[in-house]
């Protein structure tokens, strides 16, 4: 397996330099943290900012200074602040190139549920992520690919109440990266920890090998 921090910065390089961005909550607020100096990717929090930098520590923490998942973070020289609406407006405007999200479950053909597990039980917390996984020109997803109890989050078809329908087309897990070609075929880029014959055993979908 790979750690965290590993796959945020395996994510971070697969952005082009000068990307527009956004990082969704949880697991993708750490890529923030692994950018090269001089990479130029702009990053956008739909609560309103554009140009944040690295997640704040200690001095300088600024209580009023969050991302869209209230973690502290820094500012970049030039950073923006504009309201809700105009942040929405440049995500629905497809003005960001990439976005990256976390995840319930991913379908072989790119169909993500991020939002709600469907249980009643459950607080259903969609944010932008609708709006970031059409808007957005690519969208990543960044996740454990087992669930508690063992079973995949990537999936045949979700069971899951969809976010978007066929947008997905990377997955970055901690047993290995996955690229979908939207017509229901996967690819396992990169293996952790794993073999590719243990991975299709407890993986439901075919998984070819190699770089796409």
């Amino acid at each position: 397996m790979i750690d965290t921090d590993e796959l945020a910065a395996l994510v971070a390089a697969d952005i082009p330099p000068g990307a527009y961005v956004n990082l969704g909550i949880g697991l993708p607020t750490r890529v923030a943290d692994h950018f090269a100096a001089g990479s130029g990717v702009v990053l956008h929090t739909e609560n309103g900012m554009l140009g944040m930098g690295p997640q704040a520590h200690g001095g300088d923490v600024d209580p009023d200074l969050v991302n869209a998942g209230k973690v502290p973070v820094t500012e970049l020289p030039g950073a923006a602040y504009f309201h809700h609406a105009d942040s929405f407006a440049m995500m629905r405007g497809g003005h960001l190139d990439c976005c990256v999200l976390g995840a319930y479950q991913v379908s072989a053909a790119g169909d993500l549920a991020n939002w709600h597990t469907g249980r009643p039980d459950d607080i259903p917390a969609v944010g932008g992520a609708m709006d970031l996984a059409i808007g957005a020109r690519e969208t990543f997803v960044m996740m454990t690919l087992f669930a508690k109890d063992g079973t995949s989050k990537l999936v045949a078809a979700c069971t899951y109440p969809l976010t978007g329908v066929r947008c997905v087309s990377r997955i970055y897990t901690d047993h290995a990266v996955f690229l979908l070609d939207r017509a229901g075929g996967v690819r396992v880029r990169d293996l952790f920890g794993i073999t590719l014959d243990e991975l299709r055993r407890r993986v439901p979908v075919r998984l070819d090998a190699g770089p796409a």
